[in-house]
């Protein structure tokens, strides 16, 4: 399945059903009497979240959507049927977005959440609902309210656990590929990975969710490369893990250009825990990475795993590590639900 994280579409509520004139005629009854029942209100847009998603493609091919309109009231005071809600159906993890992209008007972030985003009109009365002391037979009605209508930009963000950046070729797919079962394209070339994979990953008898992201380079908040757009997968994973090709000429310089990067975009991603590995030790030898290790870790100042995906050393290692980060965020989110507010006899 192609993957989409973006998507505009055009949405309508339905417009409410307009109001009947009738009379009561009938043999026996003399002085029948207004009729004329209610139109039904018009459907409402609903958007709901879906598990079983993770791609915004299915907005490609329709942009448009609209709710039924309610049905016209009818005589003998029956109101018109309400017309049926529009039920849209997204990833979890999509944001609902302004037609300017400036105000996020909703964040979808759980299966099942639904949403009533659009109402749609009230249908109009009868000529039943104008009768009165001095108005004994009104010929008067009233049409359904129309629908609310908007055009929303909708971008998916990734639902995971664990953020892989880095450089092109950093052996980012690589290393998704050996600890789960998703199948990345894996080529000797920059920009393989052109649109995020994700991997289910299993350590201790416990999972979690890997997102690898297309490669960054220098300029990417400019536009360049593929640029920063990919990035907004890595804003609500717990941590970070920056891989960096231990065979670069300047291991140091690879790893400001990155969190240059990741600090001119923002959104949270600079303050994540980040783990920081060197790929590709098997083909250095053990000197010469150990060297490239140390080398690294005196020129930032944090420290540096090193790993092979290919012949899986160190391997283990990181993905206990990033186990841990992800433990320690949950519990933290566990306890900040549960602790108790401390009671204030002054507030209202």
């Amino acid at each position: 399945m192609k993957f989409l994280d973006q998507a505009k579409i055009y949405l309508k509520s339905g417009d409410g059903g307009g109001g009947c004139m009738s009379f009561r005629r009938e043999k026996s009854i003399e002085f029948g009497g207004p009729n004329g029942g209610d139109g039904g209100r018009g459907g409402h847009v609903i958007f709901e979240a879906i598990a079983n998603s993770n791609t915004l493609i299915d907005f490609r091919y329709q942009q448009h959507f609209k709710a039924e309109r309610g049905h016209h009231g009818q005589g003998s005071d029956r109101t018109g049927r309400k017309g049926e809600d529009l039920i849209i159906k997204v990833p979890i993890g999509t944001e609902i977005l302004s037609e300017e992209k400036e105000d996020i008007l909703a964040d979808l972030t759980t299966p099942g959440q639904t949403l009533q985003f659009l109402i749609g009109g009230d249908g109009g009365f009868g000529n039943a609902h104008f009768k009165s002391a001095t108005n004994r037979s009104p010929r008067k009605t009233s049409p359904g309210w129309p629908g609310q209508e908007l055009a929303v930009w909708l971008r998916l963000k990734l639902i995971a656990d664990i953020g892989l950046v880095g450089l092109p070729n950093a052996g980012k797919s690589t290393f998704l590929s050996i600890c789960s079962r998703a199948k990345p394209k894996i080529a000797d070339y920059p920009f393989t990975t052109i649109h995020p994979n994700l991997g289910v990953v299993y350590v201790n008898q416990k999972e979690f969710v890997i997102a690898d992201i297309p490669g960054l380079i220098e300029g990417a908040h400019e536009g360049l490369g593929i640029g920063d757009r990919f990035l907004g997968h890595v804003e609500r994973t717990s941590a970070i893990l920056h891989l960096i090709d231990g065979t670069h000429d300047d291991v140091v310089g690879a790893y400001k250009t990155i969190r240059r990067e990741l600090d001119l975009y923002g959104g949270g991603i600079p303050e994540k825990p980040e783990i920081i590995a060197l790929t590709k030790s098997d083909s250095l030898g053990e000197e010469l990475s150990e060297d490239q290790r140390k080398t690294l870790e005196d020129g930032i100042g944090k420290k540096v795993y090193k790993m092979s995906a290919v012949s899986n050393q160190g391997v283990d290692d990181i993905l206990a590590e990033l186990l841990n980060y992800i433990e320690d965020r949950k519990a933290a989110e566990i306890a900040a639900v549960t602790e108790p507010v401390p009671y204030d006899p002054l507030a209202k």
